[in-house]
């Protein structure tokens, strides 16, 4: 099996290229991103490499970082979406936005992608929504939280409010007012991790004004 390559980019031809290792050319099937990211002909590049091997035929196919090449192993493992799939999924998502999508359950952002209807991006997100909430949670949340929120959460149970319970409310009201589902966990979470909102009406108000900020 190959596991990364590091060469020059003889040729790009669409979502394929070709890397030249040591005088040795091999075909590396890419997404968008992932092109965008390595340069153009005639330019080093190292690729994270996953290698598929089917009956008839051995595919390498390239990513740019750890990332990228860890969703694509995770999306493959859902039924209906093969390595093609998986890379048109990365070529029209981030794996920030990824996780965010499929976290939030915004599956109409996996639609996106080339290959891709309603259907399969339903089950996409209902199969990996376990995987994909740790992530999210923390691309929602991107700074620490303070000194004043880490005492807060200090405090006995039962003097804490279970606002977290009404994340999922505040994020459907928030839904219908508009916004996007994403856009809209992202606040939601935000919000309860200062640990400010007592109550439903207190998170949606602050999740929009966290919004328009």
């Amino acid at each position: 099996m190959i596991g990364r390559l590091k060469g020059i980019i003889e040729e790009i031809n669409g979502n394929t290229l070709v890397l030249d290792v040591n005088g040795v050319g091999y075909v590396v099937m890419a997404g968008a991103r992932t092109l965008a990211a390595i340069g153009g002909v005639g330019e080093a590049a190292a690729l994270n490499i996953e290698t598929i091997v089917r009956e008839d035929a051995i595919t390498l196919y390239g990513f740019a970082d750890k990332a990228e090449q860890h969703w694509f192993k995770t999306l493959t493992t859902v039924q209906g979406v093969g390595p093609k799939v998986g890379i048109s999924i990365l070529s029209a998502c981030t794996p920030d936005q990824l996780a965010l999508a499929i976290g939030a359950k915004d599956s109409a952002i996996l639609t996106r992608a080339d290959g891709v209807g309603p259907k399969l991006a339903q089950r996409i997100v209902m199969e990996l929504k376990d995987k994909a909430m740790p992530m999210a949670s923390a691309i929602a949340i991107p700074s620490g939280p303070s000194p004043e929120v880490k005492q807060k959460r200090a405090k006995p149970a039962n003097d804490a409010p279970a606002i977290t319970n009404h994340t999922e409310d505040a994020v459907s009201a928030l839904v219908n007012l508009g916004y996007g589902r994403s856009e809209a966990y992202t606040a939601v979470n935000t919000v309860v991790q200062r640990g400010e909102a007592k109550d439903l009406p207190s998170l949606i108000s602050q999740s929009l004004r966290e919004m328009a900020a």
